[in-house]
């Protein structure tokens, strides 16, 4: 055997992987990996070093739809106390910038959404695959230290399950990572809430669209707790199977 025809069916049985579909875990795994990720979001300690994934997310979303919106993506900063800045240029008004500001809070559970739906089809290692996929594109972005040790910390526990863990390890852990994306979409919204009763976030997207649009910050936050809270919804019924 040649090695090209090694090497081409090396390629084919990934691509069968990706591709293809695998078994779900069984219901009671997939309560527990909601309860664990429903620990790590309530909990302070374990959702401050967890929330980091979610301002990946957060960010990335803003660094996508500003190039969807034809902006130019500046980059990206990820900082230890898991805030973060996406800078684009562009217009500084208009349906670009708007769709852009609006992209952060609405991209974790919107993502744990689609997380949701692959796995009710059975595409895990396609979930595992794409979420490796998106953090390499966040990385691409990411302009500072403590950024990309925290993409690449993220990336490569993902593809390293995706890579050498056996498939019930595998289901479990995407089940936790999309539970923990609809859950951990929550929690930041309402969080956003309180530091603006309490003056701390005078520049947030909620105030930023309400610049923007001349609609009140409210009406803003009251739009990421639906799509947070429709996601997790839809979401926790895709994953439990109802």
């Amino acid at each position: 055997m040649d090695t090209e025809s090694v090497t081409a069916d090396g390629i084919a049985e990934v691509w069968d992987r990706v591709v293809g579909t695998q078994p779900a875990p069984s219901l009671p795994v997939v309560v527990a990996a909601g309860l664990v990720a429903l620990a790590v979001v309530a909990a302070r300690r374990p959702w401050h070093v967890a929330r980091a994934a979610v301002t990946i997310a957060h960010e990335g979303g803003h660094g996508l739809v500003a190039l969807l919106s034809g902006r130019r993506l500046e980059g990206i900063r990820l900082h230890s106390d898991t805030s973060g800045l996406t800078v684009s240029r562009g217009r500084p008004t208009g349906a670009g910038m708007v769709l852009t500001a609006a992209a952060g809070y609405t991209a974790p559970p919107l993502l744990g959404l689609a997380g949701a739906w692959l796995l009710a089809e059975g595409r895990v290692t396609a979930l595992l695959w794409g979420a490796t996929a998106l953090l390499l594109a966040v990385l691409v972005m990411v302009r500072n230290a403590y950024g990309i040790l925290s993409v690449v910390v993220t990336g490569g526990v993902f593809f390293l399950v995706s890579w050498f863990a056996g498939p019930e390890v595998q289901g479990a852990f995407a089940y936790g990572a999309v539970w923990f994306l609809l859950l951990g979409g929550v929690r930041p919204v309402f969080e956003l809430q309180a530091k603006r009763r309490r003056g701390e976030a005078p520049d947030s997207d909620a105030d930023q669209l309400a610049r923007l649009t001349n609609a009140p910050a409210a009406l803003w936050i009251l739009l990421f707790h639906a799509v947070a809270l429709c996601s997790l919804t839809g979401g926790g019924q895709w994953l439990l199977g109802l």
